[in-house]
């Protein structure tokens, strides 16, 4: 979706909806044909700047929106605040229970709002409803953590004592959440911060503010039902000046920002300045690696995903590709029978055939190209079709691009190799030695997700050892795309170290106390001190 910025006097009239995005909206309570409200903190409001939704695939105007102004963003500040005093003393099965409540609300309405998902971002009907159903399954696994939500107990060396870790609600998180995933990461941060106890806060991409609209409802009225400050589930859309106001607050305990590592580096700067907690997920440049060995049935199909759909826009994609030198042949061959399928299933991404939807916005497409002259001006052989596709000129629609740029390394200058293009381009390379593609794997800043095709269980040894990849997520015969939220999600390097979703994610969104009891009749000092009069 491409945005405008306006004041409210200048703001145009809209224009007429098609009937498909009218129902769309309609179906989630979204009445496009007046200003939508932005914020909420337990009533609906806003009366900052005015921000025009548009379809990517169609360029129609989608829904005007209105955002916080600084006085309605201090306001919700100040009442999440307020409300997390009370709710951090609501017992954690009760939160769970609220939390499932809200898992069924949003099922109930997962077509309606994976079909938001495709119009407003541009990804297809099945990875719209895919990624309602990722907030599903946290909500799913939020039930359970708030009965497992467990300190421990550790021995003590003095007699009659014992000592306890203990977790308690955080306070206020913050979430900052991305384009390309317009509902689904608030879920993950949602599901644990509400479970923890806290209050959230969440400032959306302000290219996709109606998909947290239409999500926030739905959870506001479970709050409601249950008699919760609806500020608990607080939204604030707008652009960086909101952003930028909530990651210096002090009102905000833990900030979670997902974007790219250039913001990702002021909002840590920002947020440790005033020592508050920060979690990022940043940039992922992906790289899957083919040995001779692996099932080419499951790898390339698993590739060919992976740097194609969503249109190469998940933090997952496949951006590199590292073949080994008897299999190359094959394996781009079956590649470019693929890519060359594409066009004919490109368009509307709500019609359930469509394989590819458009780039989300023009932005978007200009870094495509830039990316497309730069492997052409470093002498990289282009394998497909490239460009705009002009058979859907309304819509930000590109053809994706298998490209073999002339050197590998990514340790030289200029490499586009150490670069993410959040597009669909997938740069190729040959090796020879695993050790070889490992290091190339490495050897870029970024460090989110990895893959290596092999049915060698020494390659899996080397690769999921010390010495193998360097990424939070290192797959093993799966792509890089496509996670499941039982296991912790995140990367290292300049991605940022974040983790957020399944696993020991949960212990970020808690402030933890080591507690020692006494329950003896002497009190020793520990390590044998002696300090005795």
């Amino acid at each position: 979706m491409f945005l405008r910025a306006t004041g409210p006097a200048l703001f145009p009239a809209a224009r007429g909806l098609s009937t498909r995005a009218s129902q769309v909206l309609s179906s989630l309570g979204i009445n496009h044909a007046e200003p939508v409200p932005g914020v909420y903190d337990g009533q609906w409001r806003g009366s900052g700047e005015h921000l025009v939704s548009v379809c990517p695939a169609t360029g129609e105007e989608l829904a005007r929106v209105v955002s916080a102004s600084p006085e309605e963003l201090h306001t919700t500040l100040d009442k999440a605040r307020e409300a997390y005093k009370s709710f951090r003393l609501v017992p954690a099965p009760r939160r769970g229970e609220v939390l499932r409540q809200i898992r069924e609300a949003i099922a109930a309405k997962k077509a309606d709002l994976g079909a938001l998902v495709s119009l407003e971002m541009g990804k297809i009907r099945s990875e719209g409803a895919g990624e309602v159903q990722e907030i599903v399954d946290i909500l799913d696994y939020g039930v359970g953590l708030s009965r497992m939500m467990n300190g421990r107990v550790v021995a003590s060396e003095r007699p009659g004592h014992s000592i306890l870790e203990i977790p308690n609600p955080l306070g206020v998180v913050a979430v900052l959440s991305a384009f390309n995933f317009p509902v689904a990461v608030y879920g993950w941060n949602l599901a644990l911060s509400f479970a923890a106890g806290n209050a959230t806060i969440w400032k959306p991409s302000q290219t996709t503010p109606l998909c947290s609209i239409a999500l926030t409802k739905i959870i506001s009225e479970v709050l409601e039902r249950n008699e919760l400050p609806g500020v608990l589930a607080a939204l604030v859309t707008g652009a960086k000046d909101v952003g930028s106001a909530i990651v210096e607050s002090e009102y905000v305990d833990m900030v979670s920002f997902t974007g790219s590592e250039a913001v990702g580096r002021q909002v840590a700067k920002t947020v440790q300045s005033r020592f508050g907690k920060v979690l990022l997920e940043l940039g992922g440049n992906n790289a899957s690696i083919i040995m001779p060995d692996a099932d080419l049935s499951l790898a390339v199909p698993a590739v060919f995903f992976g740097a194609v759909g969503t249109a190469g826009q998940r933090c997952t994609s496949t951006r590199r590709l590292y073949l080994h030198r008897t299999i190359a042949p094959e394996v781009l061959s079956r590649l470019e029978t693929l890519y060359a399928s594409v066009p004919p299933k490109m368009g509307d991404p709500l019609l359930e055939n469509t394989l590819l939807g458009p780039l989300h916005n023009e932005n978007a497409v200009q870094i495509y190209e830039r990316a497309l002259e730069t492997h052409k001006a470093q002498h990289a052989e282009i394998l497909t079709s490239s460009g705009r596709y002009t058979q859907l000129a309304e819509g930000n629609f590109v053809l994706p691009v298998i490209a073999v740029p002339k050197h590998a390394d990514p340790g030289l200058a200029g490499s586009m190799w150490s670069t993410e293009t959040f597009a669909p381009i997938l740069s190729v390379a040959v090796f020879d030695e695993l050790e070889q593609a490992i290091e190339w794997n490495n050897a870029v800043p970024q460090g989110l997700s990895s893959s290596l095709w092999t049915r060698d269980v020494r390659h899996i040894g080397q690769w999921l050892g010390p010495a193998g990849s360097d990424t939070g997520i290192v797959n093993v015969n799966v792509g890089t795309s496509g996670a499941e939220i039982g296991a912790a999600f995140g990367g290292n390097k300049s991605t940022g170290w974040g983790r957020e979703s399944g696993g020991d994610a949960w212990k970020q969104y808690v402030r933890w106390s080591a507690a020692t009891i006494n329950f003896s009749d002497a009190a020793p000092l520990a390590q044998g001190v002696s300090f005795a009069p």
